[in-house]
């Protein structure tokens, strides 16, 4: 049974005896409601580390004006059913009184790269995240931590975090794992209504046309950015195209020319809830 902690000061008693153990302390942050993706990287952190830590915290700060914060779906017993069945050590579930104290006054901030992408449209959504996640970081004191390359912007910024402030941390990114159809495991999937579920495969098919036109010899960005609005655009409960991008997977930074390893990543309305997802090529 996956012992469930809400409180720091314990969490961090734990982690003390943990540590003069010898053990190595696999760490899987999350908001919860865990789906299959999550389940992926709990398994690769149970492969990897002689303890497995899940912490389960909805963070405020990475929420803007209008955004879903009092709707994201939470469920936690359902998700200490999931961990207790996938063997984690302990899930830490701390309160917003507990992670931001009323004097709270400290944020971490990630420059440049956190600038287009997600960051264009969210202004404060990374300050929030690596801020909550230094906390994480300091409170559970993991070996690995590990990501989700679904959040493609968000895992290269953690790296990049993780290194300029030395934190002796490896970042791992795991793989984005998908419905059977295509669709991108997401805890915002939830919100989708059966038709909008169906339009929400677009963003996948026209993801996977895209690579496929590039393994055939495309390399020009326009061509291919057109090929995937298309596509999208043809779906009925699709919304709008918030952004479609071609990058460098380091510098995040738009590219004139298509090479291996470039990442094509996406935003996209269907109906009210927006989705993103990516592929590498």
């Amino acid at each position: 049974m996956a012992k469930w902690i809400k409180s720091i000061n314990e969490m961090k008693r734990i982690i003390k005896s943990y540590k003069k153990n010898g053990k190595t302390i696999g760490f899987v942050p999350t908001m919860g409601y865990l789906h299959e993706g999550h389940i992926s990287l709990i398994r690769c952190a149970k492969k990897e580390n002689d303890i497995v830590i899940v912490s389960i915290f909805v963070n405020p700060l990475q929420f803007g004006e209008n955004e879903d914060l009092d709707k994201y779906p939470r469920d936690i017993k359902r998700d200490l059913t999931i961990c207790n069945n996938e063997g984690v050590n302990i899930v830490f579930n701390p309160s917003y009184e507990e992670m931001y104290p009323e004097d709270y006054k400290t944020y971490v901030v990630v420059e440049d790269i956190t600038e287009g992408l997600c960051g264009a449209y969210r202004p404060g959504h990374f300050k929030g995240v690596t801020t909550v996640v230094t906390k994480l970081f300091n409170i559970v004191k993991p070996d690995r931590a590990y990501f989700g390359k679904k959040d493609y912007q968000q895992y290269i910024v953690i790296k990049q975090m993780v290194k300029d402030l030395n934190m002796d941390i490896e970042v791992i990114g795991c793989p984005i794992v998908r419905e059977h159809d295509g669709l991108a495991m997401s805890s915002r999937n939830k919100y989708l209504s059966s038709e909008e579920r169906k339009s929400a495969v677009s963003l996948s098919k026209a993801l996977f046309h895209a690579k496929n036109l590039f393994e055939k010899g495309e390399t020009n960005p326009l061509t291919i950015k057109k090929e995937i609005e298309k596509i999208i655009l043809s779906y009925p409960k699709v919304k709008k195209i918030q952004y479609i991008e071609i990058i460098d997977p380091k510098t995040l930074k738009p590219v004139s020319k298509l090479k291996k390893g470039d990442i094509i990543a996406l935003a996209v309305f269907v109906g009210d809830t927006r989705l993103i997802d990516n592929i590498e090529l």
